[in-house]
């Protein structure tokens, strides 16, 4: 089985890291990995997306047209990257500062005010593991106890339990904003 998403957002908002950070996680439960970066011409404010593959089997190319899953952190990754999820796959929408959706019927959309929750728990430059919180919850892409473990061993690494105790924070915010219905689902 082979499963993708791609994060897409402006340069900035910490999608690379949540792509890693889920890769990490793939290779924590012995899968085949691929971990895509894209970068636009400018380092913040500019366009950042990356592709996650996870498989049990080898990866035939890590270019994906049609991913699975796509989460969009702005409207203009929206509008880029809406249109390529797969029939039936999950489009997940930052909607703090998305105010549309999609008008496809073909597939699951999950709104998921990343930046609301992460300013509520002031640590609002981490709205990429309030993402990826939500993500994993919603898709089971990877378990979400792998992707605690992972969290631990790169946020541990800091040296300060602060840091891993404000990563954990908001991961588990995104997490439970899917599990309890914070992320509206939209058919």
């Amino acid at each position: 089985m082979q499963r993708e998403v791609t994060f897409a957002g402006f340069g900035g908002q910490g999608i690379m890291t949540a792509g890693k950070l889920l890769a990490l996680a793939g290779m924590a439960e012995g899968k085949e990995v691929a971990w895509i970066p894209s970068y636009g011409p400018e380092m913040r404010g500019g366009t950042a997306y990356c592709t996650v593959v996870i498989a049990d089997r080898l990866i035939g190319s890590p270019i994906v047209n049609d991913p699975e899953n796509v989460f969009v952190f702005n409207r203009p990754s929206l509008e880029k990257f809406g249109p390529r999820v797969r029939p039936g796959g999950v489009l997940l929408i930052n909607s703090s500062l998305i105010d549309v959706r999609s008008d496809r019927q073909d597939i699951v959309q999950v709104c998921v005010p990343c930046n609301d929750i992460a300013n509520a728990l002031k640590n609002g430059r981490s709205i990429n593991l309030v993402g990826l919180g939500a993500f994993v919850a919603r898709t089971g892409m990877v378990g979400l106890d792998t992707q605690r473990a992972v969290l631990e061993r790169e946020f541990g690494k800091k040296g300060k339990g602060e840091a891993l105790r404000a990563a954990s924070e908001v991961f588990e915010a995104g997490v439970r904003a899917v599990l309890e219905g914070q992320g509206a689902k939209t058919p």
